[in-house]
C-alpha cells in the first residue's frame, strides 16, 4: 500500500503537528508490516478482524502497555478515517469501545507534611486557646469533614469508649469515627474549659462560640488563616488519609473512618509521596 505522501498532506491538511504526523506514519508503518509479515499479503484496506488481531498480538506477544497500544489505534483510526475519505474503503472498523483501559497511577490529594501539620498543631497549642486546639487535633486525626465537627452533638461523643457518632455524613449517612488518644485527650481539655461557657447550658452542640450556641465554619476559616497559609480543614482530612495509610491503616479502615462511600476516593491516597 502506497499512502505516505497522500496520509502525510491529509494530516497536514487537518493541522496536525510534525510530531504527530510522524507518530501516526510509524504506528501505521508497523501495522503494516505486521499484516504482510503475519499474511504474506500486500495490505490494500483496513479489516476489523485484522485489526483486532493486531491488538491481541501487541498486547500478549508484544506485552505492550496500554496507553502504547491506544496510540496506535488512535493512528490506525485516523488511517481509517483517511482511506474512507480516499474512496479506498467505505466502512468504519474501528471504533473508541477499541481503546483499551487505562490505570491511572493518582497522586495523592496532600499537600501537606507530617512535620507542617505537627508544627501547626503546636503554635495553636501554645495560643492556649482549648477549643481551636481541639478543632484543629479532631480534624488532622479523624478525617471529619469540618462540616462534621461542627455538627457533633454532645449526646454523640463519648470520650471513655473513643467514638464519635457522625449523624450527617455527606449523603444523610451515619457512621461511628474512633478517636484516638491524643483527640480524646484535647477534647476533654476542651470540655472542660467549654463547661464555664453561659451559652454551653443550652447548646447540643460539641463546639461553641461565646456568643452562638453553634461554632460558624468561617470562624474555623479565619482561625487556620492565622497560623498557616496552606493548612485547611479539608487539607487535614487529606492528611489523615494519607497519614493513616502510611500507618499500616487498610483502605477499608481509612475509608469507614473518613466516610467514603467509595474506596477508590481512597485509593487516592496510596501515592503520598507525589504531590498533586
Amino acid at each position: 500500500m502506497k499512502f505516505t505522501e497522500d496520509f502525510t498532506f491529509y494530516l497536514k491538511q487537518e493541522r496536525k503537528s510534525e510530531n504527530t504526523i510522524k507518530g501516526y506514519l510509524l504506528n501505521v508503518q508497523q501495522y503494516i508490516k505486521w499484516f504482510e509479515a503475519s499474511y504474506g499479503l500486500e495490505c490494500n484496506s483496513l479489516y476489523r478482524q485484522n485489526v483486532l488481531e493486531y491488538i491481541s498480538f501487541l498486547k500478549n506477544i508484544k506485552v505492550q502497555n496500554a496507553k502504547t497500544i491506544n496510540h496506535k489505534i488512535s493512528s490506525l483510526t485516523k488511517f481509517n478515517v483517511f482511506l474512507i475519505d480516499q474512496k479506498v474503503q467505505e466502512e468504519k472498523v474501528i471504533y473508541k469501545t477499541d481503546m483499551l483501559k487505562v490505570q491511572t497511577a493518582y497522586a495523592s490529594p496532600t499537600k501537606v507534611s507530617e512535620i507542617e501539620v505537627k508544627q501547626f498543631l503546636q503554635n495553636i497549642l501554645e495560643s492556649k486557646n482549648k477549643r481551636n486546639y481541639a478543632i484543629a487535633v479532631l480534624l488532622a486525626y479523624t478525617g471529619l469533614r469540618i462540616s462534621e465537627a461542627l455538627s457533633i452533638k454532645l449526646r454523640d461523643l463519648n470520650l471513655q469508649t473513643g467514638e464519635c457518632i457522625i449523624r450527617n455524613g455527606k449523603g444523610e449517612k451515619q457512621r461511628v469515627t474512633l478517636l484516638n488518644s491524643r483527640v480524646s485527650h484535647a477534647v476533654g481539655g476542651y470540655l472542660k474549659e467549654r463547661n464555664h461557657s453561659a451559652v454551653s447550658q443550652t447548646s447540643p452542640y460539641l463546639f461553641i462560640s461565646k456568643k452562638r450556641e453553634q461554632l460558624e465554619r468561617t470562624v474555623v476559616n479565619r482561625l487556620f488563616n492565622m497560623y498557616s497559609q496552606t493548612i485547611t480543614p479539608h487539607q487535614l482530612r487529606h492528611f489523615f488519609c494519607t497519614n493513616a495509610i502510611e500507618k499500616g491503616f487498610s483502605i477499608h479502615e481509612v475509608a469507614n473512618q473518613a466516610g467514603h462511600s467509595n474506596v477508590n476516593t481512597t485509593l487516592l491516597y496510596t501515592n503520598p509521596n507525589q504531590k498533586s
